[in-house]
């Protein structure tokens, strides 16, 4: 009688399991259950993967192994049939690239190419977005199209037809400047000219992608603020200043990264319009580079490259410590 009253009282089984901390049997299949699906998720989800993880390792992680491996070492064209006879050579390569004169020459135009064209892309693509914001009210498409149309245009097909128009003899510019009297130069076989008007077709080029993003952070501040501004006897340059200015910091930093990487890397200009010349004059630390491939100096051209690489991250940290928001 006491045995049978234990086996069917409810609820007695259950307090049991419980003092015991084991889950009943309805539990623990749903939590089974529950793994099985995990575990075929993740499955699934590490196959899909896998093709991507492939080709990311082929065609981006071990290149860049391999370029930095070639770096510190005296790989050359003639070592390609026996690369395991290169030699580990650490940083010479470093050292040679800087007392190589026509290297520190290229770094000095890539220099200049980016503190003097990068301040005017984004000053003039800045002033394009206020004047479209606030000035132009008539055609404002016709002016965005006007202005961005650089940027989706092939920078080849833009650089032959500056180099046509910079002809010294037929070109427009200077049958332009002939009208007035003036025996313009021969622009891009001048060394006084040549890269002040590379940096002026990049700003010409680029300052369409600056526009949009600085007339979406302008038309994204509050027209409270401006009001309040306006109230408290702000004048249109103290607002501009004082309260736009701050607030389009972000969209400041994104266009003054992503121009000065494009910047230390400028290559299709010079490739196409003067092959580095005149004397140098426009040979970029790319183009170096590409030229150090050319002749077969794998090792020089890797070294190259990885300092353009370590330029650009310096840069990169310099603009977002001075142009990150502090709030």
């Amino acid at each position: 009688m006491t045995s049978m009253s234990t086996k069917t009282l409810p609820g007695r089984g259950d307090v049991h399991e419980l003092s015991t901390g084991r889950p009943d049997g309805s539990a623990g299949r749903r939590h089974s259950a529950v793994r099985r699906t995990a575990r075929a998720q993740a499955r699934a989800a590490w196959i899909l993967g896998v093709p991507f993880l492939a080709l990311f390792a082929a065609f981006m992680v071990l290149p860049v192994v391999w370029s930095l491996l070639m770096s510190m070492t005296d790989t050359e064209s003639a070592d390609l049939r026996t690369p395991l006879n290169v030699s580990f050579i650490g940083f010479d390569n470093y050292v040679r690239l800087f007392e190589d004169e026509q290297f520190v020459h290229a770094l000095r135009n890539t220099g200049v190419f980016v503190l003097v064209g990068l301040p005017l892309t984004l000053a003039a693509g800045l002033a394009a977005a206020v004047a479209l914001d606030r000035g132009i009210r008539r055609f404002r498409a016709v002016f965005r199209v006007g202005f961005y149309l650089p940027v989706i245009t092939s920078v080849v097909a833009v650089a032959v037809i500056w180099k046509t128009l910079l002809d010294p003899r037929a070109g427009l510019v200077n049958t332009v400047l002939a009208w007035f009297g003036i025996n313009g130069p021969a622009w891009l076989a001048d060394t006084r000219f040549a890269l002040p008007v590379m940096i002026v077709m990049a700003v010409w080029r680029n300052l369409g992608t600056v526009m949009i993003i600085m007339l979406a952070g302008l038309q994204s501040v509050p027209q409270s603020l401006m009001e309040a501004a306006e109230l408290d006897g702000a004048g249109a340059w103290q607002r501009f200043w004082r309260v736009t200015f701050p607030l389009l910091r972000p969209a400041l930093l994104l266009t003054a990264v992503t121009t000065g990487i494009n910047y230390l890397q400028f290559f299709d200009e010079p490739f196409v319009m003067t092959n580095g010349g005149p004397l140098d004059s426009t040979l970029s630390a790319t183009l170096y580079s590409y030229n150090q491939f050319g002749n077969g100096n794998y090792d020089m051209a890797s070294a190259a490259g990885y300092v353009v690489f370590v330029l650009i991250v310096a840069l990169t940290v310099l603009q977002f410590r001075v142009l990150r928001d502090k709030d």
